[in-house]
């Protein structure tokens, strides 16, 4: 008998704690399919706006975080929390490149899009370069022009998705997602457990372990 899972992620693209949850969840299913070589794993990555109040050319970075903590010295504190955290899931991060922090609302109306166009595979690597755009490269993702050029990159057509791509800012996803995943990175798995948090790949992996023990259980 066959043995599959789910997994949903709910996230955003501005979450540094939700590309570091990606490591993590990679790990653990590296794992878990190495306990399981016939595990069929499939993925959904669902966008959650977490400011979607910005406006659609966004807002200056260091500013914004200033605003936020309160003083440059909680930035830099909250920096270094961000990068000790990327650096145990293997990632490097560069957040001094950050210029701005975007309107998310068509980066995940392009992913989506994009999604519904493309195989996994075309999928997961926009996913990871616009991760790395933002985290990494300093690319403006509430930019239209970089947006598609990203997809474009990633074997996609930018004719294709250019229509996905509405620049009003307006908030893309229902009530009913933010509910779901009232924090990102928020995980489901096999409809059925969830864990909020980038969480270290064991707790993943404990928890996906359960989420196919209730799977068997119900097929006996």
């Amino acid at each position: 008998m066959s043995v599959s899972l789910k997994v949903d992620v709910f996230f955003d693209f501005i979450c540094p704690w939700c590309l570091i949850g990606k490591r993590q969840l990679q790990r653990a299913l590296r794992q878990l399919q190495g306990e399981q070589p016939g595990l069929r794993v499939e993925q959904h990555w669902h966008g959650v706006q977490l400011l979607p109040h910005l406006p659609v050319v966004g807002v200056p970075f260091a500013e914004f975080y200033q605003a936020r903590l309160g003083s440059a010295q909680a930035v830099r504190m909250r920096q270094a929390q961000v990068q000790q955290a990327a650096s145990a899931a293997g990632l490097d991060l560069d957040l001094s490149r950050i210029e701005r922090m975007p309107n998310t609302a068509d980066a995940h109306r392009l992913l989506a899009c994009a999604t519904a166009l493309g195989d996994a595979a075309q999928g997961e690597r926009l996913l990871e370069r616009m991760f790395a755009a933002y985290f990494q490269r300093g690319e403006d993702l509430g930019d239209a022009a970089t947006l598609l050029a990203i997809a474009e990159e990633c074997g996609f057509e930018p004719v294709q998705l250019a229509p996905a791509l509405l620049g009003n800012g307006l908030p893309y996803f229902p009530p009913a997602t933010s509910e779901r995943a009232p924090s990102v990175p928020h995980f489901v798995f096999n409809d059925s457990l969830e864990v909020s948090g980038a969480q270290p790949a064991e707790v993943l992996l404990a928890t996906m372990q359960q989420a196919l023990a209730r799977q068997q259980e119900r097929r006996a």
